[in-house]
């Protein structure tokens, strides 16, 4: 009595499963679910701001002019207003640029003669066309390091000279402007 009561059953929910309009002739009863109702979201949900947010990408403000640089004292000398500074030097034996980051004393990008693939090119390591070999590397990594504005404040006495002229040059000619845009003061 019970196997016939269980038949009975399944004749009538497969007869139901038939005769829904739901189910078209050549589908199974597994289409016959359906998914839940999704509600609209509304546009002030979509809109809205989240009020603890983190910048990830800690150039991003300094690109938009919009980060603070650090002033410092107005007696010191170079100024310390600057996202990143380019320091040009020559010694005795050697030509040295790098690029220093406003918040960090330790240059974030350099280039030197005593690099052996620079050395190895040149005839000296002191003379001019060294320093325009020099500005054309940095040049050349300061781009791939995503920087392509700084500021370079050389010492008034050395500016005139053919090197820094030509390393001066070489920075430019690469895409590096030398010279930093001033920063955006919004109101708060």
């Amino acid at each position: 009595m019970a196997v016939s009561g269980i038949r009975r059953s399944f004749r009538l929910l497969f007869g139901h499963i038939r005769q829904s309009p739901l189910v078209a002739s050549s589908h199974s009863a597994r289409c016959v679910s359906r998914s839940a109702a999704q509600p609209e979201p509304s546009k002030d949900e979509n809109e809205a701001v989240n009020q603890t947010f983190v910048n990830r990408n800690p150039r991003n403000l300094e690109q938009m002019r919009l980060a603070i640089k650090d002033r410092g004292w107005k007696t010191t000398w170079p100024h310390r207003e600057f996202y990143h500074r380019l320091q040009f030097s020559r010694s005795q034996h050697h030509v040295t640029a790098e690029v220093f980051s406003g918040s960090s004393t330790v240059p974030v990008v350099s280039c030197s003669t005593k690099e052996w693939a620079i050395k190895k090119e040149l005839p000296s390591t002191r003379c001019v066309a060294a320093c325009q070999a020099v500005g054309e590397v940095l040049a050349h990594r300061c781009k791939q390091a995503g920087i392509t504005r700084m500021v370079y404040r050389a010492i008034p006495w050395t500016y005139r000279s053919d090197a820094v002229q030509t390393f001066r040059t070489a920075m430019k000619e690469g895409g590096i402007t030398l010279s930093e845009p001033r920063r955006k003061y919004t109101g708060s």
